[in-house]
């Protein structure tokens, strides 16, 4: 009897300790965490995620590579629209050479105004790299490249950029 006596007195002190512990300074602990809803819908995670600005300009230049032409549209930055200047004042012909199994690059005349981002490319963009070198995409890469334009419709794309060097040639069209 004396034993169970002592389980209940040791059982209501512990029971008075655990009440002191929440009635003192330390403040409740929440049985539920809420958080308020999301102002803004969360973006879709099953669309590509390329850092690529959807603002083209509605500008096009023609691409002519060997004996290729496609119809690249152009990006809304400095860098495409001095480009397209230039070739508006006649061909701009850039000889290229290929680059890690993905790429066509080469140098410019002079440099264009440069305002790179990381982006992860694909087959038909067309990027600025290190502000004097063009660079043409059949293949996917991640580096920081400011870019120019796009080539949507890539039939014979891999062709026209198959081999060693190419010589490509930007106008605009008439």
């Amino acid at each position: 009897m004396k034993q169970t006596a002592l389980i209940l007195a040791a059982l209501a002190l512990l029971s008075g300790c655990g009440a002191s512990v929440n009635s003192g300074s330390l403040p409740p602990v929440p049985t539920a965490i809420s958080s308020p809803a999301p102002e803004q819908p969360l973006p879709d995670l099953s669309a590509p995620q390329n850092d690529r600005s959807e603002e083209e300009s509605g500008m096009t230049l023609l691409v002519q590579i060997g004996e290729y032409t496609f119809t690249a549209l152009w990006e809304d930055n400095a860098a495409a629209r001095t480009l397209a200047d230039w070739a508006a004042e006649g061909p701009v012909t850039v000889s290229l050479r290929d680059y890690g199994g993905f790429e066509k690059v080469g140098s410019l005349k002079e440099s264009l105004p440069a305002e790179d981002r990381q982006f992860t490319t694909g087959a038909g963009d067309i990027m600025l790299y290190n502000g004097d070198q063009i660079v043409l995409f059949y293949g996917s890469n991640s580096w920081s490249y400011t870019p120019l334009g796009h080539v949507e419709d890539l039939t014979g794309w891999q062709e026209a950029l198959s081999g060693g060097e190419v010589t490509v040639t930007f106008s605009v069209p008439e």
